[in-house]
């Protein structure tokens, strides 16, 4: 609420001056239940013929009162995070990440048996360093009848293991022609 909109909100709940109104906003920091208290006290409230005048008042600046704390909560809750709440975020996207990247395991197999099994994230450490080394060990172990898949909790697991499955498969088709033409 603005501070004109003040003013003129005590004015008509007081019954005071404009002039008086303002002066007791500007000394109570626009506080509303605070300046129809001062008003109050000092007796420049014009109490109504049903004489309840002032409890339905304060309660209703009390209600204004509550409107402007929970209006700033609003606001409040609705800025821009913080560069410490943004760091905070991505370290938590980062722990969760490493986290599943530990449950997930890439597994190497020769002939239904589990020869390896290293976290993901050792794979995707190997694969960032040493890209030209492991990718190409990983397609030459295809055609040696190396089978890869990965096991844990995740289903994205499930999802994966099947585009393993059809490179397997694609090697061996590529294996089973090449032998045909020699």
């Amino acid at each position: 609420m603005e501070n004109y909109e003040k003013v003129e909100k005590i004015r008509e709940k007081t019954g005071v001056s404009y002039e008086e109104a303002k002066k007791v906003l500007e000394e109570k920091n626009y506080d509303m239940l605070e300046a129809i208290i001062e008003l109050e006290r000092q007796g420049k409230v014009s109490q109504p013929q049903s004489g309840t005048y002032t409890a339905g008042a304060s309660k209703e600046m009390e209600n204004v009162q509550k409107f402007e704390l929970a209006q700033k909560q609003y606001e409040n809750d609705c800025k821009k995070p913080t560069f410490k709440e943004c760091m905070r975020k991505v370290a938590n996207m980062f722990r969760a990440i490493f986290k599943k990247s530990m449950e997930i395991n890439f597994c190497v197999n020769k002939d239904g048996k589990n020869i390896a099994s290293v976290p993901l994230l050792v794979l995707v450490l190997l694969l960032l360093g040493f890209f030209w080394i492991t990718l190409p060990l990983i397609i030459i172990g295809l055609f040696f009848g190396f089978t890869y898949n990965f096991t844990g909790i995740d289903k994205v697991v499930v999802d994966v293991n099947g585009v393993c499955n059809k490179a397997s498969q694609t090697a061996e088709s590529i294996k089973s022609e090449f032998k045909k033409e020699n």
